[in-house]
């Protein structure tokens, strides 16, 4: 029927029980206070009770016609306390009235936590890892692909990254980003057309790398960096970094370590 105003919101009804402890007795007292008996349903052995004859209720005091006995179940349903609100009571929602299509999980649906992040879950595993902070790697001048000494973890969630072996070994299928920057030291007097280079390995081979090739006779550090996109089957897969430096005939190349050399990677949201 047509009204004034905002349409009301419907409201959802829910009643308060009480369960007592029988004895052999008339007089028990009420959770909540009532004004008469009428707004008590009464039941003793699962039989419902007649107000104002078996009993008779006032404020918080339940008194009987006839005492109960220890072995009688008697409890009471708050006829008079009928709570109304516009929010459904808790627990009265399940699944079916929250999503239509979809088959989200009962146990992570709407809950607060990492295990439902977004629709394709987390961006995890995820690692960070830097250069050692001691004893700085010396990759030569030879042209030998070395694996780099990435074992200063920054952070690790899922504990993915080995720092024995320097390498990544993702547990959960997907594709991930990586990304890999190599910052290095030529030494004094040879430096002069030095080829650097790094590159991301996937189970032993490269797969995307980058370069620096120095022509000039001018005293540099140098930085590269090289990122990708890989699938990993989160079983057997497995990522490393490498670098080379050659163009010489003579020198070192230290890595630098610390902000200056770092590689990372993690689990893309698809």
């Amino acid at each position: 029927m047509p009204f004034i105003g905002n349409q009301p919101a419907l409201s959802y009804t829910s009643f308060a029980k009480q369960d007592f402890t029988t004895s052999a007795t008339t007089s028990y007292t009420l959770d909540q206070p009532v004004a008469n008996a009428n707004e008590l349903a009464l039941f003793i052995n699962f039989v419902r009770q007649e107000p104002t004859t078996a009993y008779t209720a006032s404020g918080t005091s339940l008194t009987l016609t006839s005492a109960t006995s220890a072995s009688d179940d008697m409890y009471c349903v708050f006829l008079g306390k009928a709570i109304q609100t516009v929010n459904p009571p808790s627990g009265s929602v399940g699944i079916s009235q929250l999503s239509a299509t979809g088959t989200p999980s009962s146990s992570t649906f709407l809950r607060g936590d990492n295990s439902w992040v977004a629709a394709g879950g987390a961006n995890t595993p995820a690692f960070m890892v830097e250069m050692q902070t001691s004893g700085l790697q010396d990759i030569g001048y030879t042209g030998v692909w070395t694996k780099l000494n990435f074992d200063n973890e920054i952070y690790d969630t899922n504990s993915n990254y080995d720092t024995t072996n320097k390498r990544f070994l993702p547990t959960t299928a997907g594709k991930y980003k990586f990304n890999l920057n190599v910052g290095f030291t030529p030494s004094a007097g040879g430096y002069t057309l030095r080829q650097l280079y790094i590159a991301i390995y996937k189970n032993g081979s490269a797969v995307y790398d980058a370069r620096n090739l120095n022509s000039s006779n001018v005293w540099n550090d140098w930085s590269i960096n090289v990122s990708c996109i890989l699938s990993m089957n989160g079983s057997t897969d497995y990522i490393e970094a490498y670098a080379r430096s050659n163009g010489v005939s003579s020198g070192s190349t230290v890595i630098k370590n610390g902000i200056y050399s770092n590689f990372h990677g993690y689990k893309i949201i698809e």
